[in-house]
């Protein structure tokens, strides 16, 4: 069972509070060189700065060693931590195709659409669960190319600021629904979203704020892992649907829906029981993928640290 743990919450914190790497002017002028010079051309632009970020963030490049060693089973080399970068920079790379829609520029193929189809067809809307790994976007390119469903991201207020900016530079015209945490009708926005059958996504392997923490062993060794995304699910008695957008290089992605929960029949008493469940299982699902894509884990900080020796950093989702 996980062991919740609310000590250390401030330290939890501190990945969040370290500035942005990129700023909009690069976006803008990365955008400017995808959109003009072709996916292939600006490709090679990119190679040169995930180079660059691993040769110049030595304490990403150490995080990313620890965890491709625990991944890989083996010692890590310097080929496998660019590759780790390389994906990583080409998840956000590809992020300024798809919010202008060139989806003909991708082979996307699903695996277990029945799932989130059965899913939808309850009309109750769907937690769509998924981690700093691989690309979000993904998804929610598919919802707009096949008209599917409205997708919303659930994040605190920071991030949400921070996406906003990212997304200005990328696109001014392109429109991503955010609910925003933290405010006095962010659970009644998110209940009309859900009523109204949307799909609502969160990113659930890091904590923020005052989040109370479950430790659960992940490649080996006990991890901290966010209680909140579950326990909002449980609330509000919703199935939890994972999706991840596996990355698989070239222009290749594998999008992947897995069921980890249903909360529809979850009574009060044993809702921290059915959250427990569910954490696990989501823990044991994303260990299986990053042995199966190490490239795609995106998270450039210590995830085993201790709280108080946690080096800070962010990736946008």
């Amino acid at each position: 069972m996980p062991r919740a743990d609310t000590t250390g919450v401030a330290a939890r914190t501190g990945w969040a509070r370290r500035a942005e790497r990129s700023n909009r002017l690069m976006l803008r002028v990365m955008t400017w060189i995808s959109l003009h010079l072709g996916r292939r051309a600006s490709r090679v632009v990119l190679a040169g700065i995930a180079a660059y970020f691993l040769l110049f963030a030595p304490s990403a490049r150490r995080a990313s060693r620890r965890y491709l060693e625990r991944a890989l089973g083996r010692r890590a080399r310097l080929a496998d931590g660019f590759a780790q970068v390389f994906s990583f920079a080409s998840t956000i790379h590809d992020r300024v195709y798809l919010l202008n829609d060139r989806f003909d520029l991708f082979d996307i193929r699903l695996h277990g659409q029945d799932v989130i189809e059965a899913a939808l067809q309850r009309g109750e809307g769907v937690f769509m669960i998924g981690a700093h790994f691989g690309s979000f976007e993904v998804l929610r390119a598919l919802s707009r190319q096949h008209q599917g469903p409205r997708v919303c991201m659930l994040m605190y207020e920071d991030n949400a600021r921070k996406i906003n900016a990212a997304l200005q530079a990328i696109n001014p015209r392109a429109e991503r629904d955010i609910i925003a945490l933290g405010h006095s009708d962010s659970m009644l926005r998110l209940r009309e979203a859900l009523d109204e059958g949307a799909v609502v996504g969160m990113l659930a392997d890091r904590s923020l704020h005052d989040d109370e923490t479950a430790t659960l062993p992940f490649l080996g060794e006990p991890a901290q892992w966010p209680l909140g995304p579950w326990r909002i699910a449980a609330l509000l008695r919703r199935p939890v649907v994972m999706a991840l957008g596996i990355y698989r290089g070239g222009n290749r992605y594998d999008v992947h829906f897995e069921t980890l929960a249903d909360f529809s029949a979850t009574e009060r008493g044993s809702r921290s029981e059915a959250v427990q469940a569910a954490l696990a299982t989501y823990v044991r699902r994303l260990q299986a993928h990053c042995e199966s894509a190490p490239d795609n884990w995106f998270n450039f900080y210590d995830f085993w640290a201790g709280e108080a020796e946690r080096p800070a950093g962010t990736q946008a989702p």
